[in-house]
């Protein structure tokens, strides 16, 4: 390990002298390019040297406790070398996480799909909820939300809504979220005051670039037709709605959201190259069977995840057996200690296999 991290320094550095040369700073291209290398790296470093230093500290107090008979001095070199090997012990814990195989989609925009499950109206008003957690969630992070295609149920319920979420290591934060989310509680319908059970289904995507998914433009069937439900003016008076159907797997692409045909055809194509690209990406994690069952983030669809409980006001995630009582909090998109929490299982996850492997 210590070996890659003395190549990391001396390439950190490398790059460090490239990136001060005129003439790489006028190539847009390349200089980009290093620029991100740099940034990655950048933090591996960091706590490499601050090793190294810690390393350096526990040799300075040791030799000051051969040299020292002042027991005063003698006193402050032990405390120092206790925390120098503290530090240590911390530090190699952090770089064995820093230097874990890093998800290439972790920096990505994501493709967010919720739809309603069992339930009826409970569950798309559920769904409705749920986009608003994760809406909510996204402008703490100054995330942008733009919604594809939306379904309602006419009481204020998504029978099913796609969006995009554009922003800097979505993918990284909210990819664990995929899966049932299951909901307990009476509903507004409800005159017996009975718990009901419902769910919806959260699926997230990274955005897949052109480079991604190539598509073969002769597997593409378009429609056009006028948009339906709520909308402005212009949206359900002209043929702006848009349908892509890919033939080879069959799926159907439907965005409205936009007033011009070539914006909806646009977010239509962005929804398809990322469903594409999930299909690619399920194929190489089933593949590796192992390695998908030791993440906490990558598991079946149809795997009920986690549990909303008005009544008891707890939010449990199955996977991490972790149970919060702060559920009100949660729906309004504070879901930062969730996700902390299933970021350090999976890590803790791949730290385990990580050592297995040595």
């Amino acid at each position: 390990m210590f070996d890659r991290l003395d190549d990391m320094l001396i390439h950190y550095e490398e790059l460090m002298l490239m990136l001060g040369d005129p003439a790489v700073t006028q190539d847009t291209k390349r200089f980009t390019r290093l620029m991100k290398e740099q940034a990655d790296l950048a933090p591996i470093v960091e706590a490499y040297k601050q090793y190294k230093q810690a390393k350096q500290d526990v040799e300075d107090s040791l030799a000051l406790l051969e040299e020292e008979n002042d027991e005063e001095m003698r006193e402050m070199a032990k405390e120092e070398l206790s925390d120098a090997k503290k530090r240590i012990e911390e530090l190699e814990h952090e770089l064995k996480i820093l230097l874990l195989p890093k998800d290439p989609n972790d920096d990505k925009n994501i493709i967010l799909e919720i739809r309603a499950g069992a339930g009826g109206d409970e569950a798309a008003l559920f769904a409705a909820e749920l986009y608003r957690m994760y809406s909510n969630y996204a402008d703490s992070h100054r995330w942008k939300v733009e919604i594809i295609s939306l379904n309602e149920n006419g009481i204020g319920g998504f029978k099913e809504v796609v969006a995009m979420v554009t922003g800097k290591g979505a993918y990284s934060k909210l990819k664990y979220e995929s899966g049932v989310h299951r909901v307990q509680r009476v509903p507004e319908t409800e005159s017996g005051g009975r718990i009901h059970t419902s769910t919806a289904t959260v699926a997230v995507m990274p955005e897949a670039e052109e480079v991604d998914v190539q598509i073969d433009m002769n597997d593409i069937r378009i429609d056009v037709m006028r948009a339906s439900g709520n909308g402005g003016q212009c949206v359900n008076t002209t043929d702006s709605a848009v349908r892509l159907t890919h033939m080879p797997t069959g799926i159907v692409i439907y965005s409205q959201t936009e007033k011009s045909q070539l914006q909806n055809k646009e977010k239509a194509f962005r929804l398809l190259r990322s469903k594409l690209y999930d299909i690619e990406l399920e194929k190489r994690q089933s593949s590796e069977a192992e390695e998908r069952r030791s993440q906490i983030g990558t598991g079946d669809r149809s795997e009920k995840i986690r549990t909303y409980n008005f009544p008891q006001g707890r939010v449990t995630d199955h996977r991490i057996k972790l149970t919060l009582y702060k559920i009100d909090s949660i729906m309004n998109g504070d879901i930062q200690e969730l996700l902390d929490n299933l970021i350090a299982a999976d890590q803790a996850a791949k730290l385990a296999k990580m050592n297995e492997a040595i």
